[in-house]
């Protein structure tokens, strides 16, 4: 029997789609190149925020946090989700306006945000290096464990159901008389009433034969984790132009990552078959001593690994949540641009109400595919911890 919902790609936006999906009773299966969270969702910093968010993600970042609160619950098992709180700091008394002006503009928009000055600051994150001047806090953001958050998902839509078939690629979307009919795998033809084409990267080249165009570009940002060490640092760190992020893991690791550089390489499989993007070694100093200029306890913190993380890069920044014109039960959601993991859990209620012909409760015109149709400057910053 044919699945009502196919969706390709297993990382948190598909399992969070197909969850929704399940519990309204809707037949979904999902289908992977790799392992759920292989690529992005496992890469990722792992950041819950709202503060830092364009205006249009906003009120998908607020339905995240809140679901983000009860996620362990609703899955049965551990997500590591723990609200500890977001700092994005001022590095230099040259940055400080920035960060005013973030405090202000997001303080307007309804969202509980403060700005520390360098004492109060002290008394929210000690072990930061003395000279930063000021930060956003914000109370409500916070943080989780994408292994443990992808098993718990992966648990729960086992425990219902849900086909998860891992290891296999998908060859090209066929279509029928203008809508979705099935798809073309290594593992054969499977048809299904619906469609999620949630690949990130792998996202433009199914979308392309049918005439859709996602423009992406794919920088690489390098993610660095310690061994553990004593606790030092309970909010997620960020910084005013985004070339940085640090947050303690609920184990101590600490995980850092750097801001976003041109990539030419491609990705390709470790010895497990598990994917893989490469930094450079110089790459790697760089974040290491871009982090230990703010976090000084992280140049005495044994490395433990290191790995590439690949950016689905759209011009602006935003994600692509949308049905794909032309191709009736078609649907995409992709190019979260570095920080799609935090409004993971509000994107798959919203695109699961997509897929069986809801009103989804959040607005989504801001993400349509169609403002890709005309010409389309890069943005020139990038949010990354999230």
């Amino acid at each position: 029997m044919a699945e009502d919902v196919i969706i390709i790609g297993a990382g948190i936006t598909g399992l969070a789609t197909a969850h929704a999906l399940a519990c309204d009773g809707v037949r979904v299966r999902i289908i992977e190149a790799y392992a759920p969270a292989a690529m992005g969702s496992g890469w990722t910093l792992a950041g819950v925020r709202q503060s830092g968010r364009h205006p249009s993600e906003l009120a998908l970042a607020r339905d995240a946090v809140a679901r983000w609160a009860t996620l362990a619950d609703t899955l049965g098992a551990p997500t590591g989700y723990r609200r500890s709180g977001n700092l994005r700091l001022a590095r230099s008394e040259s940055e400080v306006p920035v960060i005013e002006r973030l405090v202000r503009d997001q303080a307007a928009a309804g969202l509980d945000i403060s700005l520390l000055d360098a004492s109060t600051l002290r008394v929210a994150a000690p072990n930061l290096a003395p000279h930063i001047p000021c930060a956003s806090f914000c109370a409500t953001d916070g943080q989780a464990e994408p292994a443990a958050t992808a098993a718990a998902y992966h648990a729960a839509l086992t425990r219902m159901g849900v086909r998860i078939d891992a290891g296999v690629r998908v060859h090209r979307i066929e279509t029928a008389q203008g809508r979705f009919a099935a798809l073309d795998t290594e593992a054969g033809r499977m048809p299904a009433g619906a469609c999620l084409v949630a690949a990130g990267i792998g996202t433009p080249g199914l979308l392309v034969p049918l005439g859709v165009e996602l423009p992406l570009r794919t920088p690489l940002v390098t993610v660095v984790q310690t061994a553990p060490v004593a606790t030092c640092l309970g909010p997620v760190l960020g910084v005013a132009n985004a070339d940085m992020a640090a947050r303690q893991q609920d184990d101590g690791r600490l995980r850092v990552s750097s801001g976003v550089a041109p990539w030419h390489g491609q990705v390709t499989e470790d010895a497990q078959g598990s994917p893989v993007a490469r930094p450079t070694a110089a790459r790697l100093a760089q974040t290491i001593d871009t982090v230990a200029k703010v976090l000084p306890a992280l140049a005495d913190a044994q490395v433990e690994r290191f790995w590439g993380g690949v950016i689905d890069l759209t011009p602006d920044g935003l994600p692509a949540l949308d049905a794909v014109p032309g191709v009736e039960g078609l649907f995409c959601a992709a190019g979260f641009s570095g920080h799609g993991f935090g409004i993971g859990p509000a994107v798959g209620h919203v695109m699961a109400a997509r897929l069986i012909g809801r009103a989804p409760h959040v607005d989504l015109s801001p993400f349509a595919l169609a403002r890709f149709s005309g010409d389309m400057a890069p943005q020139s910053g990038l949010e990354l911890h999230g």
